[in-house]
């Protein structure tokens, strides 16, 4: 058995990082201490001074480990690490909820490439990011690829330098074509050198260069030269306007933090400015934040933060002053090869730029809120909903079902599926109906019933057997209630329907005024009454306003498919090629019956017009 006491005299007197454990073993708390002894024996102490995060955590430690270190940023270079591993439940933790993508040159190989990531590898490539979205990145990597034309086809150079003719980018000049062997290995280097001194943002040196080889361009009478040279800078400039200017005055590379407290998290905004220019920006929300200061809040955010990050800037402007700030600056220095400067500005511009990104950590913080709001009124509404019809838990997974058909022709069925109140079109199905032809509607919600559950039943057969997993199922999981399109006699169909194949789900009936807007549900025993004005009411209407457009958008789209074939079919002489082509050229079937023949000669040839002509005309 561990004991506490015991151990803690044990305890060296030496860098490193210490680790708490629960009694299920769960790593609860990672920290770094300049002295071991020292650290861990303070959280056994005095328990009266320590914040109530401190005091609950010590409360679920059964035994600690520590592992001793040469110095203590050799310890605080471990615990960011153990931290980012681990996620311990104590320390606080970083939430971006998502991985956020970084452009990627790989300058570490003979023969550069570029690309997107989500992965940062200590593989001596170039980092560059993070992006808000990869749709940001696409447009940069487009915008790059105008700029410097670099191949982007799937060669590998050398060996496929001199095989095969250069591809079509070569000829449209969009590639310089280093497969041609025209480019020599330094020449193609120095052009992803000049990527990357454009991805930092330093524009200035490459307008320069830009300029001066248009000049020499010009002055050689090599016109066509100098004005791709031209467009290259005014693209440059272009983006230059989009990007706002920091300190002109100063070119440098800074990042500046500060975040916004809100329900014990703490919302942390991350301004990239490089050479001047702010190049993008990241937030992050910092949960396990009560009853931590804000130094401490900041230390272990910028600890966490630059731990994970693809590059350290020279500035880095804080808006509270951190713990061990001259230990953390060596530690990035040492990432960063070169020294790295910690400031919390009082003020001036640089207190104004901190203030921005402080306004903008409070709108994320807001923005979180009524999201939170959002969720929370979605759960009361399903928690009333389940109230009013009855149910023995809020249904986290609703099923609606209507029926569309046109004088019986053409039957479909559409199901949509509600999670948490959310619509979930991933799960959405759709169904022809091939039991009969003509108007039955009870008959075709029992069909697309049957249908919709007998795969359930098969996939929970072949998960059983190991033939898919969970994952690969389509109709599964089950819902916990139905809703179908219509009163009392589609709601007994369904219920009897379900009974006969042994499922026990609850249905009811979403029933409409004579004016098709939502009036009230339904279930086997009568109306059940809803106010009008509730939530509820308001929900339900959204759920069969959606189910409805589902299917008879789906309806729509067969009958004119439909339509569309059998009014071409009957033309002598048109198959499904000439069909194709006379589609796509007039766009519908009535421009088709309302072209002329030189309209019609310029999509097929002149028997196939003759023919439609005629057919449209009455001539045939």
């Amino acid at each position: 058995m561990f004991d506490i006491e015991q151990e803690l005299k044990n305890l060296p007197d030496q860098p490193g990082v210490y680790i708490m454990h629960s009694a299920d073993d769960a790593i609860i708390y990672i920290g770094k201490a300049k002295v071991l002894k020292n650290r861990v024996r303070q959280y056994f102490q005095n328990s009266s001074n320590h914040t109530p995060k401190v005091r609950a955590m010590v409360s679920n430690i059964a035994y600690f480990e520590y592992i001793v270190t040469d110095s203590e940023i050799e310890a605080l270079v471990l615990e960011c690490n153990l931290i980012k591993k681990h996620k311990p439940r104590y320390n606080i933790l970083l939430k971006d909820d998502k991985h956020y993508p970084y452009i990627k040159v790989t300058v570490n190989d003979p023969y550069p490439r570029i690309m997107m990531t989500r992965r940062i590898l200590d593989d001596g490539a170039r980092y560059f990011g993070p992006y808000t979205g990869s749709n940001t990145i696409r447009n940069t990597l487009d915008v790059v690829q105008n700029i410097f034309n670099h191949p982007t086809c799937r060669r590998k150079f050398p060996e496929d330098i001199g095989r095969g003719r250069p591809c079509l980018n070569y000829h449209i000049k969009k590639c310089f074509a280093p497969c041609t062997g025209n480019v020599t290995k330094e020449q193609y280097r120095e052009i992803f050198f000049e990527i990357c001194s454009f991805l930092e943002g330093k524009h200035t040196q490459l307008l320069h260069t830009l300029e001066e080889e248009m000049k020499l361009a010009s002055n050689k009478m090599e016109f066509e030269q100098a004005a791709t040279l031209r467009d290259k800078i005014n693209a440059i400039r272009a983006i230059e306007q989009k990007q706002k200017i920091i300190n002109s005055n100063k070119q440098v590379d800074e990042d500046i933090i500060a975040f916004e407290k809100l329900d014990g998290k703490a919302f942390a905004e991350v301004f990239f400015v490089r050479s001047g220019k702010v190049i993008g920006r990241e937030n992050y929300r910092v949960d396990n934040a009560a009853d931590m200061s804000d130094n401490e809040i900041m230390t272990e955010f910028v600890q966490q933060f630059y731990a994970r990050a693809a590059y350290i800037p020279q500035i880095i402007l804080l808006e509270h002053d951190i713990d061990d700030k001259e230990l953390v600056k060596s530690w990035l220095a040492e990432r960063r090869g070169k020294s790295v400067t910690i400031e919390v500005p009082k003020r001036g511009e640089k207190k104004k730029l901190v203030e921005l990104v402080k306004k903008n950590a409070g709108i994320a913080a807001d923005n979180y809120k009524i999201n939170k709001l959002k969720e929370e009124e979605k759960h009361n509404v399903l928690a009333k909903l389940a109230e009013c019809l009855g149910l023995e838990k809020e249904p986290a997974r609703i099923e609606s079902y209507d029926i569309s058909n046109i004088s019986g022709s053409e039957n479909v069925g559409a199901m949509v599926v509600f999670r948490n109140g959310f619509p979930d079109r991933q799960a959405y199905r759709k169904f022809k109906i091939k039991g009969f032809e003509g108007a039955d509607d009870y008959g075709a919600i029992c069909e697309v019933l049957y249908r919709r559950f007998r795969r359930a039943l098969e996939e929970n057969r072949q998960i059983e057997t190991g033939e898919i997993t969970e994952s690969e199922a389509r109709f599964l999981p089950l819902p916990d209630v139905i809703f179908v399109d219509g009163g009392k006699g589609h709601v007994r169909a369904a219920q009897t329907l379900l009974d006969e194949i042994g499922i026990e789900i609850p249905v009811f009936g979403m029933v409409k005024d004579d004016k098709h807007r939502t009036r009230a549900m339904v279930s086997p025993n009568g109306e059940i009454e809803i106010s009008m004005i509730s939530n509820v009411f308001n929900f339900i209407t959204r759920i069969q306003d959606e189910v409805h457009k589902t299917a008879i958008t789906y309806h729509r789209e067969l009958h004119r498919k439909n339509a569309v074939k059998s009014e071409l079919d009957g033309i002598r002489g048109i198959g499904p090629k000439k069909r194709a082509a006379l589609l796509s050229h007039f766009k519908s079937v009535e421009n088709i019956k309302n072209a002329d023949m030189d309209a019609l000669l310029e999509a097929v040839d002149r028997v196939s017009a003759e023919n439609v002509w005629k057919y449209f005309h009455n001539e045939a």
